[in-house]
């Protein structure tokens, strides 16, 4: 059994909330940073687009097929114990980035940092939870929500600044004293932990059934598009990918010692949650993409001024989480997270409505809504999962919390690019010159609003069903 502080004696639980504040922020922050420098890094580096994409896509990906293995050996070893190791991994996946020479080395660098991040993410919510009594735990994952957010969206306009003053090496050594300096500020404020449970056998079969899954299924997810949907290569990967997460699923169920436990999804509570907060992020992430799209290539802003606008994002939500989480703690988790999802579907129904002349103001004013439905679902949605398993699972919940929002992520990405090439080719089939005009290309943009939209209206309706049910204290 692991002793962190009760919540009740823990004084200095806030502090140890910034903490777990720095860390979400700086692992999530490099999820979506690098996307504004693939163009530079290319040429600096001399490699296509196709290639130099890895540098984010190696990162999701090897987050995504970690943390729920790393969340297992955290409850194993010990949540803190990882969680702080995990600042010194990134410091140095950071350093060897921004010293990359070649893109290999630097895609290698990335799977280093995102190992880093990983021991992070898996680890932060489940801390934060067992440190926080229920009567605080919103509130609580309310700001580590808001760090999440903060660090996804505000990535590509911190990038931008970075790349033009310093050049795109600084986005990666900026991490470094950060990451020392968390990691120091963690070994003295973060709780101790003994009687570790190393007795405990670790499910090695189960863990390399879902890595090479895993990472097989989003290989050829974000490479169905180029590769076509209907190809050898893609049908291939998908039915090998299909086949060994089948086999995890079984493996698990009669493995001794599990590295996912199947049987949280028995608890309501956690398994509307996750879903709920799959289908959040799918829709969210389709504004990461399509909205820098729009407006550069239909309305013909500035790269800088993209990022300006997507910023009103987590300004938003820099207020609204932390509210939302606090209001989650007194009224429950159920109507605010249901009514962010559905100010989420009015956000993209209200873009789809947008054309061709949408000033820079009325677009930072659609996005900042974004920011206030996530603002209101993240926090109370967490406190809700993280709140509804057991103390002793905390670690496997927080790790697969995090992989639900990573595979979100891709997902939203990869769905609706494919969908805006479709619906182009469609207008391409019929009037070639529409396809080619911002006409053409705001008409594809608002089919993927639209789905985004009906996405986010199904994850209310999966929240709602939770009404009713009660968190454990």
């Amino acid at each position: 059994m692991d002793t962190l502080s009760t919540p009740e004696s823990n004084s200095r639980r806030w502090w140890i909330l910034a903490n777990i504040s720095i860390g979400t922020f700086m692992a999530t922050l490099d999820g979506s940073i690098a996307n504004v420098a693939l163009p530079t890094i290319s040429a600096s580096l001399h490699v296509t687009m196709q290639t130099v994409q890895w540098v984010v896509t190696a990162y999701l990906l090897t987050i995504s097929s970690l943390l729920p293995l790393i969340g297992k050996l955290s409850d194993i070893i010990g949540k803190t114990k990882v969680y702080n190791a995990g600042f010194i991994v990134f410091a140095i996946g950071s350093l060897l980035c921004s010293l990359s020479p070649t893109i290999a080395l630097l895609i290698l660098s990335r799977v280093a940092q995102a190992v880093g991040a990983s021991m992070m993410m898996a680890n932060n919510q489940g801390i934060v939870a067992q440190t926080f009594s229920s009567k605080e735990r919103g509130r609580a994952l309310g700001i580590t929500g808001m760090m999440v957010s903060l660090g996804s969206l505000t990535g590509p306009a911190i990038g931008g600044f970075l790349i033009d003053a310093l050049g795109w090496p600084s986005i990666f050594w900026v991490n470094v004293p950060i990451g020392i300096i968390g990691f120091l500020y963690a070994l003295f404020i973060l709780p101790k932990e003994k009687g570790v449970r190393l007795e405990k056998s670790f499910d090695l079969l189960g863990s390399g059934l879902f890595i090479f899954g895993t990472v097989i299924l989003l290989y050829t997810i974000s490479n169905g598009e180029s590769w076509g949907w209907s190809s050898t290569p893609t049908l291939v990967g998908l039915v090998v990918s299909v086949v060994l997460l089948v086999g995890f699923v079984f493996r698990e169920t009669k493995a001794a010692n599990p590295m996912l436990d199947l049987t949280l999804y028995k608890i309501r509570l956690f398994s509307t949650g996750t879903g709920a907060g799959f289908l959040s992020f799918i829709s969210l992430f389709t504004t990461t993409i399509m909205v820098p799209f729009y407006m550069q290539n239909a309305l013909h802003f500035s790269a800088s001024t993209v990022g300006l606008a997507m910023v009103a994002n987590p300004l938003v939500m820099v207020v609204v989480a932390p509210l939302s989480g606090w209001l989650s703690d007194h009224i429950g988790s159920v109507v605010l997270a249901t009514s962010g999802l559905v100010i989420n579907a009015l956000g993209f129904i209200s873009l789809s409505l947008l054309g061709t002349h949408a000033g820079f103001w009325l677009i930072a004013a659609h996005l900042a809504v974004f920011g206030l439905g996530q603002g209101m679902f993240q926090a109370p949605n967490n406190s809700s999962i993280m709140g509804s398993v057991p103390r002793s699972k905390l670690g496997v919940a927080g790790g697969f919390n995090a992989l639900v929002r990573n595979l979100g992520m891709i997902v939203g990405i990869t769905l609706s690019v494919t969908l805006l090439d479709s619906r182009l080719h469609a207008i391409a089939r019929t009037n070639p010159a529409l396809a080619e005009s911002p006409s053409g290309f705001v008409m594809a943009v608002h089919t993927v609003f639209w789905a985004s939209a009906i996405t986010s209206l199904i994850g209310a309706a999966l929240s709602l069903t939770r009404a009713g049910k009660k968190n454990s204290p």
